[in-house]
Protein backbone atom coordinates (compact mmCIF):
# COMPACT_ATOMS: atom_id res chain seq x y z
CA UNK A 1 0.00 0.00 0.00
CA UNK A 2 2.83 2.39 0.86
CA UNK A 3 4.54 2.19 -2.53
CA UNK A 4 1.22 2.34 -4.39
CA UNK A 5 0.06 5.39 -2.45
CA UNK A 6 3.41 7.11 -3.03
CA UNK A 7 2.99 6.50 -6.75
CA UNK A 8 -0.56 7.90 -6.59
CA UNK A 9 0.68 11.01 -4.81
CA UNK A 10 3.26 11.57 -7.54
CA UNK A 11 0.77 10.97 -10.35
CA UNK A 12 -1.77 13.46 -9.00
CA UNK A 13 0.98 15.97 -8.23
CA UNK A 14 2.00 15.78 -11.90
CA UNK A 15 -1.43 17.04 -12.96
CA UNK A 16 -1.67 19.67 -10.24
CA UNK A 17 -3.61 17.86 -7.52
CA UNK A 18 -2.56 17.32 -3.89
CA UNK A 19 -4.00 13.87 -3.11
CA UNK A 20 -3.14 14.10 0.60
CA UNK A 21 -5.07 17.38 0.79
CA UNK A 22 -8.01 15.71 -0.97
CA UNK A 23 -8.08 12.99 1.69
CA UNK A 24 -8.07 15.65 4.39
CA UNK A 25 -11.08 17.37 2.83
CA UNK A 26 -12.93 14.07 2.45
CA UNK A 27 -12.43 13.34 6.15
CA UNK A 28 -14.39 16.50 6.97
CA UNK A 29 -17.27 15.64 4.62
CA UNK A 30 -20.46 14.69 6.46
CA UNK A 31 -23.28 12.70 4.89
CA UNK A 32 -26.74 12.44 6.45
CA UNK A 33 -27.72 8.75 6.70
CA UNK A 34 -31.50 8.20 6.57
CA UNK A 35 -33.05 5.94 9.18
CA UNK A 36 -35.99 4.77 7.04
CA UNK A 37 -33.97 2.43 4.82
CA UNK A 38 -33.60 0.03 7.75
CA UNK A 39 -37.29 -0.78 8.27
CA UNK A 40 -38.86 -0.09 4.85
CA UNK A 41 -40.41 3.20 6.04
CA UNK A 42 -42.71 1.54 8.57
CA UNK A 43 -41.91 3.76 11.54
CA UNK A 44 -42.60 3.25 15.24
CA UNK A 45 -45.96 4.87 15.73
CA UNK A 46 -48.72 3.08 17.62
CA UNK A 47 -50.30 1.80 14.41
CA UNK A 48 -49.45 -0.10 11.29
CA UNK A 49 -46.85 1.91 9.43
CA UNK A 50 -45.94 1.82 5.78
CA UNK A 51 -45.45 4.40 3.10
CA UNK A 52 -48.10 6.09 1.03
CA UNK A 53 -48.60 9.26 -0.92
CA UNK A 54 -47.11 8.00 -4.15
CA UNK A 55 -44.26 6.09 -2.47
CA UNK A 56 -43.61 2.36 -2.60
CA UNK A 57 -41.04 -0.01 -1.08
CA UNK A 58 -40.32 -3.07 -3.20
CA UNK A 59 -38.77 -6.35 -2.09
CA UNK A 60 -38.93 -8.56 1.00
CA UNK A 61 -35.30 -9.28 1.87
CA UNK A 62 -35.18 -10.87 5.35
CA UNK A 63 -33.95 -8.97 8.39
CA UNK A 64 -36.02 -5.77 8.44
CA UNK A 65 -35.64 -3.83 11.69
CA UNK A 66 -38.84 -4.30 13.70
CA UNK A 67 -38.20 -1.93 16.60
CA UNK A 68 -35.98 0.94 17.64
CA UNK A 69 -33.37 -1.33 19.23
CA UNK A 70 -32.87 -3.31 16.04
CA UNK A 71 -32.83 -0.17 13.90
CA UNK A 72 -30.23 1.49 16.12
CA UNK A 73 -28.10 -1.66 16.04
CA UNK A 74 -28.25 -1.76 12.24
CA UNK A 75 -27.34 1.92 11.97
CA UNK A 76 -24.44 1.40 14.36
CA UNK A 77 -23.11 -1.49 12.31
CA UNK A 78 -23.47 0.42 9.04
CA UNK A 79 -21.61 3.41 10.48
CA UNK A 80 -18.81 1.09 11.62
CA UNK A 81 -18.11 0.34 7.94
CA UNK A 82 -18.43 3.89 6.56
CA UNK A 83 -15.31 6.08 6.86
CA UNK A 84 -15.70 9.48 8.51
CA UNK A 85 -18.11 10.99 11.04
CA UNK A 86 -21.60 11.66 9.72
CA UNK A 87 -25.19 12.62 10.53
CA UNK A 88 -28.45 10.74 11.08
CA UNK A 89 -31.68 11.74 9.34
CA UNK A 90 -34.96 10.94 11.15
CA UNK A 91 -38.62 11.06 10.13
CA UNK A 92 -41.31 12.08 12.58
CA UNK A 93 -42.91 8.62 12.31
CA UNK A 94 -39.97 7.23 14.33
CA UNK A 95 -40.66 8.37 17.93
CA UNK A 96 -38.49 6.57 20.46
CA UNK A 97 -40.92 6.75 23.39
CA UNK A 98 -44.39 7.91 24.38
CA UNK A 99 -47.54 8.25 22.32
CA UNK A 100 -48.90 11.38 20.68
CA UNK A 101 -50.65 12.45 17.52
CA UNK A 102 -48.29 13.88 14.94
CA UNK A 103 -49.62 17.36 15.64
CA UNK A 104 -48.71 16.95 19.33
CA UNK A 105 -45.17 15.60 19.04
CA UNK A 106 -42.58 16.98 21.47
CA UNK A 107 -38.80 16.72 21.77
CA UNK A 108 -39.12 14.17 24.57
CA UNK A 109 -40.76 11.73 22.15
CA UNK A 110 -37.36 11.49 20.43
CA UNK A 111 -35.14 11.50 23.52
CA UNK A 112 -33.51 8.14 22.81
CA UNK A 113 -32.53 9.29 19.34
CA UNK A 114 -30.98 12.44 20.75
CA UNK A 115 -28.93 10.40 23.23
CA UNK A 116 -27.98 7.96 20.45
CA UNK A 117 -26.64 10.82 18.35
CA UNK A 118 -24.92 12.60 21.23
CA UNK A 119 -23.16 9.43 22.40
CA UNK A 120 -21.75 8.87 18.91
CA UNK A 121 -20.93 12.45 17.98
CA UNK A 122 -23.54 12.52 15.21
CA UNK A 123 -25.59 15.46 14.04
CA UNK A 124 -29.35 14.97 13.59
CA UNK A 125 -31.63 16.03 10.74
CA UNK A 126 -35.42 15.79 10.90
CA UNK A 127 -38.45 15.56 8.62
CA UNK A 128 -42.19 15.90 9.27
CA UNK A 129 -44.02 12.79 8.04
CA UNK A 130 -46.88 13.90 5.80
CA UNK A 131 -47.83 10.42 4.53
CA UNK A 132 -48.76 6.96 5.89
CA UNK A 133 -51.61 8.46 7.93
CA UNK A 134 -55.39 8.46 7.80
CA UNK A 135 -55.46 12.23 7.47
CA UNK A 136 -53.29 11.96 4.36
CA UNK A 137 -55.33 9.16 2.80
CA UNK A 138 -57.17 11.59 0.53
CA UNK A 139 -53.93 12.64 -1.11
CA UNK A 140 -53.68 16.08 0.51
CA UNK A 141 -51.94 17.56 3.55
CA UNK A 142 -50.76 21.19 3.61
CA UNK A 143 -52.86 22.03 0.55
CA UNK A 144 -55.97 20.13 1.67
CA UNK A 145 -59.19 22.04 0.92
CA UNK A 146 -60.52 20.60 4.20
CA UNK A 147 -59.50 23.24 6.73
CA UNK A 148 -59.43 20.87 9.71
CA UNK A 149 -57.12 18.42 7.96
CA UNK A 150 -54.92 21.23 6.74
CA UNK A 151 -54.71 22.58 10.29
CA UNK A 152 -53.56 19.16 11.54
CA UNK A 153 -50.66 19.09 9.13
CA UNK A 154 -49.70 22.71 9.77
CA UNK A 155 -49.54 21.92 13.47
CA UNK A 156 -47.51 18.79 12.72
CA UNK A 157 -44.89 20.82 10.84
CA UNK A 158 -44.79 23.39 13.61
CA UNK A 159 -44.19 20.59 16.12
CA UNK A 160 -41.39 19.04 14.07
CA UNK A 161 -39.64 22.38 13.60
CA UNK A 162 -39.60 22.79 17.37
CA UNK A 163 -38.10 19.32 17.72
CA UNK A 164 -35.51 20.05 15.03
CA UNK A 165 -34.46 23.26 16.75
CA UNK A 166 -34.14 21.33 20.01
CA UNK A 167 -31.88 18.78 18.31
CA UNK A 168 -29.71 21.50 16.82
CA UNK A 169 -29.33 23.33 20.12
CA UNK A 170 -28.57 20.18 22.09
CA UNK A 171 -26.02 18.80 19.62
CA UNK A 172 -24.52 22.19 18.74
CA UNK A 173 -24.93 21.59 15.01
CA UNK A 174 -27.85 22.90 12.92
CA UNK A 175 -30.60 20.39 12.23
CA UNK A 176 -31.88 20.32 8.65
CA UNK A 177 -35.70 20.36 8.75
CA UNK A 178 -37.14 19.29 5.42
CA UNK A 179 -40.78 19.52 4.32
CA UNK A 180 -42.00 17.21 1.55
CA UNK A 181 -45.69 16.67 0.84
CA UNK A 182 -47.42 14.10 -1.42
CA UNK A 183 -50.28 16.39 -2.44
CA UNK A 184 -51.55 16.15 -6.00
CA UNK A 185 -54.03 14.67 -8.48
CA UNK A 186 -54.03 11.55 -10.60
CA UNK A 187 -55.81 13.31 -13.46
CA UNK A 188 -55.73 16.90 -14.67
CA UNK A 189 -57.25 19.21 -12.03
CA UNK A 190 -59.69 21.98 -12.82
CA UNK A 191 -57.85 24.39 -10.51
CA UNK A 192 -54.07 24.38 -10.16
CA UNK A 193 -53.72 27.73 -8.43
CA UNK A 194 -55.98 27.06 -5.45
CA UNK A 195 -53.98 24.15 -3.94
CA UNK A 196 -50.74 26.04 -4.39
CA UNK A 197 -52.18 29.14 -2.74
CA UNK A 198 -53.23 27.02 0.24
CA UNK A 199 -49.76 25.46 0.39
CA UNK A 200 -48.12 28.88 0.36
CA UNK A 201 -50.34 30.12 3.15
CA UNK A 202 -49.66 26.99 5.20
CA UNK A 203 -45.90 27.36 4.77
CA UNK A 204 -46.08 31.04 5.67
CA UNK A 205 -47.72 30.14 8.97
CA UNK A 206 -45.29 27.28 9.66
CA UNK A 207 -42.27 29.51 9.10
CA UNK A 208 -43.73 32.45 11.01
CA UNK A 209 -42.26 30.88 14.15
CA UNK A 210 -38.61 31.96 14.23
CA UNK A 211 -35.75 29.88 15.64
CA UNK A 212 -32.05 30.50 16.01
CA UNK A 213 -30.49 29.69 12.60
CA UNK A 214 -27.59 28.02 14.39
CA UNK A 215 -30.11 25.43 15.61
CA UNK A 216 -32.27 24.75 12.53
CA UNK A 217 -32.00 25.02 8.74
CA UNK A 218 -35.38 25.01 6.97
CA UNK A 219 -35.81 23.54 3.50
CA UNK A 220 -38.54 22.41 1.11
CA UNK A 221 -38.40 19.46 -1.30
CA UNK A 222 -40.09 19.27 -4.67
CA UNK A 223 -41.27 16.30 -6.71
CA UNK A 224 -42.40 15.79 -10.29
CA UNK A 225 -45.01 13.12 -9.58
CA UNK A 226 -45.85 10.07 -7.49
CA UNK A 227 -47.94 6.94 -7.99
CA UNK A 228 -51.55 8.11 -8.26
CA UNK A 229 -50.37 11.73 -8.61
CA UNK A 230 -49.21 11.60 -12.20
CA UNK A 231 -50.93 14.70 -13.55
CA UNK A 232 -50.33 17.37 -10.93
CA UNK A 233 -48.06 17.82 -7.94
CA UNK A 234 -48.78 20.83 -5.75
CA UNK A 235 -45.21 21.11 -4.43
CA UNK A 236 -43.51 21.34 -7.80
CA UNK A 237 -39.93 22.46 -8.42
CA UNK A 238 -41.06 25.85 -9.72
CA UNK A 239 -43.30 26.42 -6.71
CA UNK A 240 -40.61 25.65 -4.15
CA UNK A 241 -37.77 27.38 -5.97
CA UNK A 242 -39.79 30.60 -6.05
CA UNK A 243 -40.94 30.16 -2.46
CA UNK A 244 -37.36 29.62 -1.32
CA UNK A 245 -36.11 32.63 -3.25
CA UNK A 246 -38.77 34.82 -1.65
CA UNK A 247 -38.51 33.57 1.93
CA UNK A 248 -34.91 32.44 2.39
CA UNK A 249 -35.57 28.76 3.14
CA UNK A 250 -33.43 26.27 1.22
CA UNK A 251 -34.43 24.28 -1.84
CA UNK A 252 -33.79 20.57 -1.45
CA UNK A 253 -33.16 18.65 -4.68
CA UNK A 254 -33.91 14.92 -4.63
CA UNK A 255 -32.10 13.15 -7.47
CA UNK A 256 -35.17 11.05 -8.23
CA UNK A 257 -37.76 13.82 -8.20
CA UNK A 258 -37.28 15.22 -11.69
CA UNK A 259 -38.04 14.13 -15.22
CA UNK A 260 -35.84 11.18 -16.30
CA UNK A 261 -34.15 13.42 -18.88
CA UNK A 262 -33.24 16.03 -16.24
CA UNK A 263 -30.12 15.82 -14.10
CA UNK A 264 -29.64 17.52 -10.77
CA UNK A 265 -25.96 18.04 -11.55
CA UNK A 266 -26.98 20.55 -14.24
CA UNK A 267 -28.87 22.62 -11.67
CA UNK A 268 -26.18 22.91 -8.99
CA UNK A 269 -24.08 25.79 -10.31
CA UNK A 270 -27.10 28.01 -10.99
CA UNK A 271 -28.52 27.41 -7.52
CA UNK A 272 -25.21 28.03 -5.78
CA UNK A 273 -24.74 31.32 -7.62
CA UNK A 274 -27.87 32.73 -5.99
CA UNK A 275 -28.05 30.81 -2.70
CA UNK A 276 -25.70 30.58 0.25
CA UNK A 277 -26.51 26.87 0.60
CA UNK A 278 -28.46 24.11 -1.09
CA UNK A 279 -29.60 20.69 0.10
CA UNK A 280 -29.57 17.35 -1.73
CA UNK A 281 -31.12 13.92 -1.30
CA UNK A 282 -29.05 11.39 -3.20
CA UNK A 283 -30.91 8.40 -4.58
CA UNK A 284 -30.86 6.47 -7.85
CA UNK A 285 -33.93 6.42 -10.02
CA UNK A 286 -34.34 3.72 -12.65
CA UNK A 287 -36.91 4.89 -15.22
CA UNK A 288 -38.75 6.80 -12.47
CA UNK A 289 -38.33 7.80 -8.83
CA UNK A 290 -37.67 4.22 -7.80
CA UNK A 291 -35.26 5.02 -4.97
CA UNK A 292 -32.60 2.41 -5.71
CA UNK A 293 -29.50 2.21 -3.53
CA UNK A 294 -26.75 4.55 -4.73
CA UNK A 295 -23.83 3.36 -6.86
CA UNK A 296 -20.85 5.19 -8.30
CA UNK A 297 -22.38 5.98 -11.68
CA UNK A 298 -21.82 8.84 -14.11
CA UNK A 299 -24.53 11.08 -12.67
CA UNK A 300 -23.27 10.71 -9.11
CA UNK A 301 -19.78 11.64 -10.28
CA UNK A 302 -21.15 14.59 -12.25
CA UNK A 303 -23.15 15.77 -9.23
CA UNK A 304 -20.20 15.77 -6.86
CA UNK A 305 -17.95 17.25 -9.57
CA UNK A 306 -20.26 20.26 -9.84
CA UNK A 307 -20.36 20.76 -6.08
CA UNK A 308 -16.59 20.55 -5.70
CA UNK A 309 -15.87 22.64 -8.80
CA UNK A 310 -18.08 25.38 -7.33
CA UNK A 311 -16.07 25.22 -4.10
CA UNK A 312 -19.32 24.38 -2.34
CA UNK A 313 -18.72 21.12 -0.48
CA UNK A 314 -19.35 22.91 2.83
CA UNK A 315 -22.31 24.84 1.38
CA UNK A 316 -24.18 21.73 0.25
CA UNK A 317 -26.12 19.65 2.78
CA UNK A 318 -26.17 16.11 1.41
CA UNK A 319 -28.22 13.16 2.61
CA UNK A 320 -29.19 9.72 1.35
CA UNK A 321 -32.84 8.97 0.55
CA UNK A 322 -33.90 5.60 -0.81
CA UNK A 323 -35.74 2.52 0.43
CA UNK A 324 -34.71 -0.74 -1.18
CA UNK A 325 -35.93 -3.99 0.35
CA UNK A 326 -34.66 -6.20 -2.50
CA UNK A 327 -31.14 -6.28 -1.00
CA UNK A 328 -29.56 -6.40 2.43
CA UNK A 329 -30.69 -3.14 3.98
CA UNK A 330 -27.48 -2.54 5.93
CA UNK A 331 -25.42 -3.20 2.80
CA UNK A 332 -27.53 -0.60 0.98
CA UNK A 333 -26.52 2.05 3.51
CA UNK A 334 -22.84 1.12 3.40
CA UNK A 335 -22.59 0.77 -0.38
CA UNK A 336 -24.44 4.03 -0.97
CA UNK A 337 -22.54 6.12 1.57
CA UNK A 338 -19.19 4.86 0.34
CA UNK A 339 -20.26 5.50 -3.27
CA UNK A 340 -21.05 9.14 -2.44
CA UNK A 341 -17.69 9.47 -0.68
CA UNK A 342 -15.91 7.97 -3.69
CA UNK A 343 -17.67 10.44 -5.99
CA UNK A 344 -16.55 13.30 -3.75
CA UNK A 345 -12.99 11.98 -3.77
CA UNK A 346 -13.06 11.65 -7.57
CA UNK A 347 -14.00 15.32 -7.75
CA UNK A 348 -11.36 16.38 -5.21
CA UNK A 349 -8.73 14.57 -7.29
CA UNK A 350 -9.67 16.46 -10.44
CA UNK A 351 -7.52 19.47 -11.42
CA UNK A 352 -10.48 21.86 -11.52
CA UNK A 353 -8.50 25.11 -11.62
CA UNK A 354 -6.17 23.86 -14.31
CA UNK A 355 -9.11 22.75 -16.44
CA UNK A 356 -10.88 26.09 -15.95
CA UNK A 357 -7.78 27.92 -17.20
CA UNK A 358 -7.71 25.67 -20.26
CA UNK A 359 -11.40 26.32 -20.87
CA UNK A 360 -11.00 30.10 -20.70
CA UNK A 361 -8.06 29.83 -23.08
CA UNK A 362 -10.16 27.82 -25.51
CA UNK A 363 -7.92 24.75 -25.13
CA UNK A 364 -10.66 22.14 -25.17
CA UNK A 365 -8.24 19.50 -26.44
CA UNK A 366 -6.18 19.99 -23.30
CA UNK A 367 -9.28 19.41 -21.15
CA UNK A 368 -10.05 16.17 -22.99
CA UNK A 369 -6.45 15.04 -22.59
CA UNK A 370 -6.59 15.63 -18.83
CA UNK A 371 -9.90 13.80 -18.55
CA UNK A 372 -8.42 10.91 -20.49
CA UNK A 373 -5.44 10.77 -18.13
CA UNK A 374 -7.80 10.70 -15.16
CA UNK A 375 -9.54 7.63 -16.58
CA UNK A 376 -6.39 5.63 -15.83
CA UNK A 377 -5.47 7.47 -12.63
CA UNK A 378 -4.66 5.43 -9.47
CA UNK A 379 -7.83 6.61 -7.72
CA UNK A 380 -8.29 3.30 -5.91
CA UNK A 381 -4.99 3.64 -4.11
CA UNK A 382 -6.01 7.01 -2.71
CA UNK A 383 -9.38 5.60 -1.62
CA UNK A 384 -7.66 2.66 0.07
CA UNK A 385 -5.34 5.05 1.90
CA UNK A 386 -8.35 7.03 3.11
CA UNK A 387 -10.05 3.85 4.37
CA UNK A 388 -6.82 2.76 6.07
CA UNK A 389 -6.49 6.12 7.83
CA UNK A 390 -10.09 5.77 9.02
CA UNK A 391 -9.55 2.11 10.04
CA UNK A 392 -12.34 0.94 7.73
CA UNK A 393 -12.24 -1.96 5.26
CA UNK A 394 -11.21 -1.17 1.71
CA UNK A 395 -12.32 -2.88 -1.47
CA UNK A 396 -15.30 -5.15 -0.85
CA UNK A 397 -14.05 -6.16 2.59
CA UNK A 398 -17.08 -4.48 4.15
CA UNK A 399 -19.40 -6.95 2.38
CA UNK A 400 -17.93 -9.96 4.17
CA UNK A 401 -18.60 -8.24 7.49
CA UNK A 402 -22.18 -7.42 6.46
CA UNK A 403 -22.74 -11.07 5.54
CA UNK A 404 -21.48 -12.12 8.96
CA UNK A 405 -23.84 -9.60 10.58
CA UNK A 406 -26.69 -11.00 8.50
CA UNK A 407 -25.95 -14.54 9.65
CA UNK A 408 -25.59 -13.66 13.33
CA UNK A 409 -28.19 -10.88 13.73
CA UNK A 410 -30.50 -10.30 10.78
CA UNK A 411 -31.28 -13.99 10.25
CA UNK A 412 -32.79 -14.20 13.76
CA UNK A 413 -35.49 -11.72 12.73
CA UNK A 414 -36.95 -13.90 10.00
CA UNK A 415 -38.48 -12.78 6.74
Amino acid sequence: MGDRFEYALKFYDSIGVDAAEAIGKLKKFKLSIHCWQGDDVNGFEDKDGGVGGGLAVTGNYPGRARNIGELMADIDFALSLIPGRHRLNLHAMYPSSGKAGRDKLLPEHFGKWLKFAADRGLGLDFNPTLFAHEKAAGGFTLSDPNEANRRYWIDHCKATRKIAAHFGEALKTPCLHNIWIPDGYKDAPADKLGPRRRLKEALDEIYSVKYDPSHIVDCVESKLFGIGLESYTVGSHEFYMNYAAKTGVLCLFDCGHFHPTETVSDKVSSMLLFNEKIALHVSRGVRWDSDHAVVLDDELRALMYEIVSCGALERTLIGLDFFDATINRVAAWVLSARSVQKAVLHALLTPMKKMAVLQDAGDFTGILALRDALNAAPFGDVWDAFCSDEKKPSGDGWHKLVKEYEETELARRGA
